[in-house]
């Protein structure tokens, strides 16, 4: 039997037939407004891809394993590292948590905020740990130096031999004064600082990697996926032309570089954003002439988005996180952090942290993720996506180029410029609910209650954003995508004033029911009491029923046509009675008289929720936070 038995049973349809047949179930409608999406990168995305689409793709010439590394590190698995970031108030709880983790199945730990500054502290947080069974990374420290010190005596003092020893220091000139508005020490003083780390590692840890460029700062700032990468790689390509220019060599610079990036919903995009990442390294990489091919493989830990989490409803915090640890996985990342799903409002517990390990787990053991060389080979999907976010990070990179570098981009205000514009957008997306955020500015749970669940700041964690304290370097504020609607709710919530929106439903029962609906979420995520009715069979019923339920908002639910027949009766009986009175929908021919008649907003797809519900919010004297 021939091989291709089968596939000569059905011949070859071309691009022609295809967009031949999609154009006849279009029916004149518009193919690029309705099938292609435009991200908010700027590129656009076609409805489906072909064999064809990739013939111009270079980098699909090699294999795993092999430059540019598109396809990964690895020729015969796809493993990562299982790491978990620790959090914690005092050395014994964080030495609690890290036990608890390499026990259930991490194999990397990230200590946070852990202020340690002699040799017992040290002791005291890696008590128990085996320092070779498991990589060690330093997220936060004032001195890394000294903390890298104080780790190699404890090590030796166990007796681990420190050439066994894998792990990092989160040590990122740029990020932190993107962070914090300024250089630890000025700009020269941190890469002395960090000419000694790399000797220093070199000499005692040789597989300690002590640089760090973090994408994640950008990404958590309300960034596009093209300007984390774009971005990320001018910084890291900054650092590696400052640090050979003072003395050290180009493969001790490269070896020691960890790049974080942030993993953000948009599940395709996240896959290709990593794989773009190893792609455009290994070439920028290559201009150095390096002597090893080591030089052009990059050190990848991937860490879910905070960006995208919400307070409110934060169990599908758990469905965000799975699909961004997913894509690190599928993408081929060295290490992959998933931060518990309370994040957001709460100091991290077992719980939190269990679950974030456990979803790492499962991709492992039951999905077999790490057993699977390049999982996404042979999407054309994925590879055009990759291609195109390659593409526009690139000439973003060549744009900081011109500015004379990262370091120049961001003490001029380049970087943080081109951020904010992004993250304007993007806010203005989730105001108007272009972007759901599920539970938080769309279908959220009426009968929820998270004020007193809040146990942390929930607010941007470098004040001088916020404040337009003066530093040298404009700092990159980070923050939420869904606080400005968290922060309506938590305020109508705190108040102890829950006003009541009644819904006057009348009339064709789909058009009534969907613009109820559509009025239910509107108020709903503002943390409003929602009165919902079956249908009133006239006007002066729905009032009647309106002033009974002693309503503060009234929204007319009908159809357009319909509205003719008892807006203006509706009006009557209730103008002065009640706060206010709404109608969902916008009826264009008719605003201007509705209004007359005392309607006073119209609630519809294209409102900007935020602003509408912030009015209200001024109505009823609820103020925000």
């Amino acid at each position: 039997m021939e091989d291709n038995k089968l596939f000569s049973e059905f011949p070859p349809v071309s691009t022609e037939k295809w967009e031949e047949v999609i154009n006849k179930d279009l029916k004149g409608a518009d193919y690029e407004k309705k099938l292609v999406w435009k991200t908010i990168e700027g590129f656009k995305v076609k409805p489906y891809y072909r064999a064809e689409d990739l013939e111009n793709l270079e980098y699909l010439n090699s294999n795993p394993d092999q430059a540019p590394y598109t396809r990964g590190k690895h020729a015969d698995n796809n493993v990562w590292d299982i790491r978990q970031d620790i959090k914690a108030n005092t050395l014994e709880e964080a030495n609690t948590l890290a036990l608890e983790a390499l026990n259930r199945g991490a194999n990397s730990l990230g200590f946070c905020a852990c202020k340690v500054e002699t040799v017992e502290q040290m002791r005291i947080l890696l008590k128990d740990i085996h320092p070779e069974a498991c990589k060690i990374n330093f997220n936060c420290s004032k001195n890394f130096l000294n903390t890298l010190q104080l780790f190699l005596q404890v090590v030796k003092e166990g007796g681990y031999d420190p050439a066994k020893v894998y792990g990092s220091c989160n040590f990122d000139i740029y990020g932190r004064a993107l962070l914090h508005g300024d250089y630890r020490n000025g700009e020269e003083g941190d890469y002395k600082e960090a000419v000694e780390l790399v000797r220093f590692a070199k000499e005692n840890l040789p597989n300690f990697r002590v640089l760090a460029v973090n994408g994640r700062y950008i990404h958590n700032a309300g960034s596009s996926i093209v300007q984390e990468l774009g971005f990320t790689l001018a910084s890291a390509n900054d650092l590696v032309s400052h640090l050979t220019d003072c003395g050290l060599a180009l493969e001790d610079v490269a070896k020691n570089l960890v790049f974080n990036f942030a993993t953000g919903s948009t599940y395709f995009m996240e896959i290709a954003k990593i794989r773009a990442a190893r792609m455009l390294w290994s070439k920028i990489m290559e201009q150095y002439k390096p002597q090893c091919d080591c030089c052009l493989k990059v050190f990848i830990n991937a860490t879910s988005s905070l960006w995208n989490k919400s307070i409110f409803d934060p169990y599908v915090n758990m469905l965000r996180t799975t699909t961004e640890t997913m894509s690190a996985a599928i993408a081929g990342a060295d290490s992959i952090t998933t931060n518990p799903f309370d994040i957001a409002f709460k100091e991290s517990d077992s719980f939190g942290y269990r679950i974030g390990r456990n979803q790492q787990l499962l991709l492992k053991e039951e999905s077999y993720m790490d057993k699977i060389v390049d999982p996404a080979a042979g999407s054309y999907y994925i590879e055009n996506l990759t291609d195109s976010i390659a593409q526009y990070a690139w000439q973003l990179f060549l744009a900081v180029e011109e500015q004379g570098g990262f370091a120049k981009a961001i003490a001029n205000g380049y970087v943080q410029t081109e951020v904010e514009k992004t993250a304007a957008q993007r806010d203005m997306d989730i105001a108007t609910r272009k972007t759901t955020i599920l539970g938080t500015n769309q279908y959220p749970n009426l009968l929820e209650k998270m004020g007193d669940k809040i146990t942390k700041e929930t607010r941007c964690c470098n004040k001088c954003a916020c404040t337009n304290e003066e530093t040298p370097i404009k700092p990159l504020r980070q923050y939420r995508g869904a606080e400005a609607f968290e922060n309506l709710r938590l305020a109508t919530e705190r108040s102890g004033i829950r006003p009541k929106v009644f819904l006057l439903t009348y009339g064709n029962l789909a058009m009534r029911k969907a613009r109820s609906g559509f009025a239910t979420n509107f108020f709903g995520v503002a943390g409003y009491e929602i009165i919902d009715n079956p249908g009133f069979k006239s006007a002066d019923e729905g009032v009647n029923a309106a002033l009974e339920a002693k309503a503060d908002i009234v929204v007319l639910c009908s159809s357009d046509d319909e509205y003719a027949e008892i807006t203006e009766a509706a009006c009557q009986g209730l103008k002065g009675k009640v706060k206010s009175i709404v109608l969902a929908g916008f009826p264009k021919e008719m605003v201007d008289t509705y209004k007359g008649y005392g309607i006073d907003e119209f609630i519809h797809v294209k409102t900007n929720v935020l602003e509408c519900l912030t009015k209200f919010q001024k109505l009823f004297g609820i103020g925000q936070e």
